[in-house]
């Protein structure tokens, strides 16, 4: 009964707060509209971040060697350049695959890539297309989810590597994880941090109870809906990284110097499906299946304790994985790589060797 009132209090705040962004929003795409009849321009289809955007990153720990691939999608056309990192050994026996989630990019690994490399193991962390060091379709519309997943097996036809540790966290789950479900034989493990697989608010007795747990990211949806390409997304780490450093803020903003290249950052929260009829739930209900039914190999469940969007997450893959092992990252949020980088790394050294 005190959960019921404490979701009923929630629910009674939380939609209005989200109606009036809403209604900002609305507001935003009438005026958007009226301003691109009046104001008319030409575009790039893809646009790509200076390097020298990234030239002071050394000093914050990411002096990695950048590496580039343009994934052949058939008829002679390619997607947009990919970057991404491949540190370690090329003959190690262990390969950790690190997906970053919205809005960062490999940069958010650089914490725990020196600990797997110094393991033995090689460490390959891609950036998504609109994300880091990638290339980034200017027009929203380009962003899908089967563009990431497709992006993502092409990328894993191209590093052609078996035996693969899968680590994802935030819309690196999302992304990860159905692939893993299309591709089970490319990988050995999972290490599964502070992300979901959403699949809608349907109706049912529980509808309430979702519903205000769902409310934290229904918020942070609208937020970015309402920004859009102008997302601010120095000032969005500012507010949540445990230590805030400007040097690291910096690093995470790279990518994007200006709104014309925040398109991919600004789509994905809206592809979050929000009901059961979305098509992207349908996709994260089979994910949930598979994993449910069919993956038996290891797996490794860390979630941070202080991070709003993903709270409960771990419990709903404990019962996906029930023979998952289970590790809570205290004082971490929901970048818990930036905030315990090097333990979470350890973590999965132990957890490869059989000790957690």
């Amino acid at each position: 009964m005190k959960n019921m009132n404490r979701y009923v209090k929630r629910l009674l705040l939380f939609p209005v707060v989200i109606l009036v962004l809403q209604g900002l929003c609305f507001m935003k795409k009438v005026f958007g509209f009226i301003y691109c009849i009046i104001f008319q321009r030409t575009t790039p289809i893809v646009v790509r971040t200076p390097e020298e955007n990234f030239k002071d990153l050394a000093s914050t720990g990411y002096p990695f060697k950048p590496n580039y691939v343009e994934l052949p999608i058939g008829g002679g056309k390619t997607l947009p350049r990919v970057h991404y990192l491949d540190e370690g050994p090329k003959d190690a026996k262990e390969v950790m695959l690190c997906l970053h989630g919205e809005p960062s990019w490999s940069f958010l690994y650089r914490h725990m890539i020196p600990v797997l490399v110094e393991a033995g193991y090689r460490v390959i962390a891609p950036d998504f297309i609109g994300f880091g060091k990638s290339d980034k379709y200017v027009d929203m519309e380009n962003y899908s989810h089967n563009m990431h997943t497709m992006t993502l097996r092409l990328f894993l036809d191209h590093i052609n590597i078996k035996g693969i540790t899968l680590v994802c966290q935030d819309w690196g789950g999302l992304v990860g994880l159905s692939v893993v479900k299309d591709n089970p034989n490319v990988f050995t493990r999972l290490v599964i941090m502070n992300t979901g697989l959403p699949s809608g608010i349907g109706f049912s007795n529980k509808s309430v109870e979702k519903l205000a747990k769902f409310t934290p990211f229904l918020l942070w949806r609208t937020f970015a809906e309402l920004f859009g390409t102008s997302l601010p997304v120095y000032s969005l780490f500012k507010v949540v990284l445990l230590k805030p450093e400007p040097g690291v803020l910096e690093g995470y903003a790279a990518p994007f110097p200006s709104s014309v290249f925040k398109s991919g950052a600004a789509k994905w929260p809206l592809l979050v499906p929000l009901t059961s009829h979305d098509s992207v739930a349908a996709d994260m209900k089979a994910t949930r299946d598979y994993l449910a039914s069919e993956w038996r190999k290891p797996a490794l469940v860390m979630f941070s304790d202080k991070d709003p969007i993903t709270r409960g997450q771990d419990q709903n893959f404990m019962g996906l994985l029930p023979h998952a092992v289970s590790k809570t990252i205290v004082g971490a949020g929901h970048f818990l790589q930036e905030d315990k980088g090097e333990e979470l790394a350890c973590h999965i050294v132990s957890f490869v060797d059989g000790k957690l």
